[in-house]
């Protein structure tokens, strides 16, 4: 039986591709460079900040001003990460729904470790009983290294990996555990299937269905859910 469900956070858990939006380009903006539109900020996001600056400034780290424009990312989004963030509809009553039954829940994300961590407080609390985001210490997804740490934490090998991107297949698949990704997040499905997505949901009453289905019989085959 599934005991432990392990998300994502931005794209999965919550929206916060405003917030990231508005950051990237208040960083650029200072550094003289050329803003991006929302949707290039949505198709470079998924492996951490680092790497979001990363493909929106030109010839990346090689760049003279890339250093100075990571930095003024990091202090616009810690200042304003919360402004136009929201959880997405249906997940904080899943959450609750999964604690109840003695189901914890987790978060693996790429992004810093200390807005993990604060995001994760402010909009989830007690829901979700252990947070890592990016560091040093660790290798971010798609290495499974994140995921195992929890695992190891939690003391469980009976894990769900719950999240939007391609970056989430390959960790799941690293990690040796089933995945089941999400639509209402940063890609849409036709990539996700391109990018091997086997179970695919597109509302939270699908997702709690899939993770009580994956506690009986893993599945075998690429499957939409709407429910």
């Amino acid at each position: 039986m599934i005991d432990t469900v392990i998300f994502d956070l931005d794209g999965t858990l919550l929206y916060t591709l405003e917030n990231l939006y508005k950051s990237t380009n208040y960083a650029l903006k200072k550094c003289g460079l050329q803003e991006k539109t929302i949707n290039e900020v949505r198709n470079f996001v998924g492996n951490g900040v680092k790497k979001l600056i990363e493909r929106c400034v030109p010839e990346g780290e090689k760049n003279p001003l890339f250093e100075k424009c990571l930095s003024l990312f990091k202090e616009h989004y810690s200042a304003t990460m919360c402004n136009d963030a929201h959880p997405y509809d249906g997940i904080v009553e899943l959450l609750d729904r999964l604690n109840a039954e003695g189901i914890k829940c987790a978060v693996v994300s790429n992004k810093y470790d200390s807005a993990v961590k604060e995001l994760c407080k402010k909009y989830f609390g007690s829901r979700i009983t252990i947070a890592v985001g990016e560091s040093d210490s660790v290798r971010k997804k798609p290495a499974p290294d994140s995921v195992l740490m929890v695992m190891k934490k939690l003391n469980t090998k009976n894990v769900v990996y719950v999240g939007d991107s391609e970056v989430d297949i390959q960790t799941a698949q690293n990690a040796k555990i089933p995945c089941i990704s999400v639509t209402w997040g940063y890609k849409d499905i036709d990539f996700l299937i391109k990018n091997n997505a086997r179970v695919i949901v597109e509302n939270t009453a699908a997702l709690y269905h899939e993770i009580k289905q994956i506690s009986s019989q893993a599945p075998d085959t690429t499957k939409t859910h709407q429910e």
